[in-house]
C-alpha cells in the first residue's frame, strides 16, 4: 500500500470535501446536496447578481479547486475523483445551480477529458437558455512545439483574474476576455525529484534518480520533458528561469511559486531565495507563495508561473477575496537588514602585578600538580 492517509478509498474525496468546507476561515462555502458521485462546491452567500465564474477538474491538486471558492474569486468548483475529470452531470449541476441572466464562465485546464466533460456540458446549459463561455488555460511551456499545453498552476492566476472582473460587475464577454488575456501573458514550468504516491498503489521506484530531477513533470506524474543532473537550488531555478524569460521577455512580473505537495517548507524558502537572485530579479513586482496552490498530492516538485502584468491583472491580484487557498501577493524587494553591535562573551582584564598573590597561587598550583 502506498504512504497515504485514508479510509475508504471510494470516499475519500467526499471525505475530504466535507473536512475542507467544515475549516473553511469564512464560513462561506456548501456543498450541492444532490448525488454523492457530484461533487460541487459553491459560494454559500452567492447571489447570481454578477457572472458566475466556475473551474474544476480532478481532485488532488488542493487547494484547487475547491479552495479557490469565495467572494473575489470563484463561484463553484467542480471536484472529479483523484486526477480524473468531473462528469459532464457534475460540470452541468454546477452551472445551472449557480448561473443567473449574467451568465457564467467556466475556466478549464487543457487536459481532454475535462475539455470535453466541460465543452459538452456548456452546450448543454446554452439549451437551457443559460450563457456560457469558456477558457482553456495551457500555461505548461515544457515541451515548446507542443500544439496542445497542459494547463497547470498559472490557473489559479486566471481564477483570481476572472473571479475579480466578476465581482467587479462586468459582463460576461469582459470576464471573459480578461481571462483569455491573463491565459496569453501567463507561462510554467516545473520540476520533481519524486513523483507522487496514489492512495491503494504500490510506491513507484526508481524512475527518478538520487541526485536528479525531471524537468517539466506533469501534475498527473505524467514523465518529465528531460532529467537534469542535480539538486543543487541554484541551477535548477536557472534551469527554470531561462525558458520562462524567454517567453515573458521584458515588463513586469508576478511569479507563483508553487509547491507541488511534498517540498518542505525549508527547501521553499531556499528556493525563493534562489528566485530573488536570478536573471528574473529586476523584473518581479510580485511573489505569490511559496505555497501550494495547484498541487499533486505529495509530489516531491515546484514549479514557476509567470504573469506579465498590466494595470487590470495588478488591481485584480490585489483585490481581498475569501478563499481557504489563495495567497495575499507580496511586493517583492531585496533583503532588508538591521545594523547591530557584535557581543563579546569574553572579559576584559588588566593583569595585577601582586608579587604575594602570584607567590600563592604559584604554590597551590605545584602542590596540585604533585
Amino acid at each position: 500500500m502506498s504512504r497515504f492517509f485514508f479510509n475508504d478509498r471510494k470516499q475519500l474525496v467526499n471525505d475530504a470535501i466535507e473536512g475542507m468546507l467544515i475549516s473553511a476561515p469564512h464560513g462561506n462555502l456548501a456543498r450541492l446536496d444532490i448525488d454523492p458521485a457530484i461533487r460541487v462546491v459553491v459560494r454559500a452567500d452567492w447571489d447570481k447578481s454578477r457572472v458566475a465564474v466556475i473551474s474544476g477538474g480532478g481532485s488532488g491538486h488542493e487547494p484547487a479547486h475547491a479552495g479557490f471558492v469565495g467572494k473575489g474569486m470563484l463561484t463553484a468548483a467542480v471536484c472529479g475523483d483523484l486526477f480524473a475529470s468531473p462528469s459532464v452531470e457534475a460540470v452541468l449541476s454546477a452551472i445551472v445551480a449557480v448561473t443567473g441572466d449574467r451568465g457564467c464562465l467556466l475556466i478549464v485546464k487543457n487536459y481532454t477529458g475535462d475539455r470535453l466533460n466541460f465543452g459538452l456540458a456548456a452546450e448543454k446549459a446554452k439549451r437551457y437558455g443559460l450563457k456560457v463561455e469558456m477558457v482553456i488555460v495551457a500555461d505548461d511551456i515544457a515541451l515548446p512545439d507542443n500544439k496542445q499545453p497542459r494547463g497547470i498552476a498559472g490557473t489559479a492566476l486566471v481564477h483570481k483574474v476572472a473571479g475579480y472582473a466578476a465581482e467587479q460587475g462586468k459582463s460576461l464577454n469582459e470576464v471573459r476576455d480578461m481571462a483569455r488575456q491573463a491565459c496569453d501573458n501567463l507561462w510554467s514550468l516545473g520540476v520533481a525529484m519524486q513523483t507522487c504516491n496514489l492512495p491503494g498503489s504500490d510506491d513507484e521506484e526508481g524512475r527518478i534518480k538520487k541526485g536528479h530531477v525531471e524537468l517539466g513533470l506533469g501534475i498527473h506524474g505524467e514523465p518529465g520533458a528531460s532529467v537534469v543532473e542535480t539538486q543543487n537550488s541554484q541551477a535548477i531555478i536557472d534551469t527554470l528561469v531561462q525558458p520562462l524569460l524567454a517567453q515573458a521577455g521584458q515588463g513586469r512580473l508576478a511569479i507563483l511559486i508553487n509547491n507541488l505537495g511534498g517540498v518542505s517548507a525549508l527547501e521553499m524558502a531556499l528556493l525563493t531565495k534562489e528566485l530573488a537572485h536570478s536573471a528574473l530579479k529586476d523584473q518581479i513586482a510580485y511573489l505569490i507563495g511559496p505555497a501550494p496552490l495547484v498541487s499533486s498530492l505529495d509530489m516531491k516538485g515546484f514549479s514557476l508561473s509567470l504573469l506579465k502584468l498590466n494595470a487590470a491583472f495588478e488591481q485584480a491580484l490585489n483585490a481581498p477575496v475569501e478563499t481557504l487557498g489563495w495567497q495575499k501577493p507580496v511586493v517583492f524587494a531585496p533583503l532588508r537588514t538591521l545594523t547591530h553591535t557584535p557581543l563579546h562573551d569574553s572579559v576584559e582584564f588588566t593583569p595585577s602585578a601582586n608579587a604575594q598573590v602570584a607567590q600563592h597561587v604559584a604554590a597551590v598550583a605545584e602542590r596540585l600538580i604533585a
